[in-house]
């Protein structure tokens, strides 16, 4: 079952920004897990000598590496909607 959100989504919405980040790194990793794992069967399977496997399964792992420092360290999902109004003066 999907996550249901309680409100509108809105990518101005920190918490809907980071949930969204968080989600589309999931099927990342889904997606490299399955493709490397389906090359890796038939690799074994039929006594390939595929040279390049290693190099394509270490590159993906690498920029699943970087996916993830990005929305753990660097993302910044701080509220956009108040940077946007200037403020107010009286």
């Amino acid at each position: 079952m999907p996550p249901r959100w309680p409100r509108e989504p809105d990518r101005k919405d920190p918490a809907y920004r980071k949930l969204d980040d968080r989600m589309n790194f999931a099927v990342h990793a889904l997606f490299a897990a399955l493709c490397n794992s389906g090359l890796w069967f038939f690799h074994n399977l039929r006594s390939t000598s595929w040279d390049w496997l290693p190099w394509v399964t270490g590159s993906w792992v690498a920029v699943l590496l970087v996916h993830l420092i990005y929305i753990s360290a660097i993302a910044d999902y701080s509220d956009l909607a108040s940077q946007e109004t200037p403020p107010k003066s009286t």
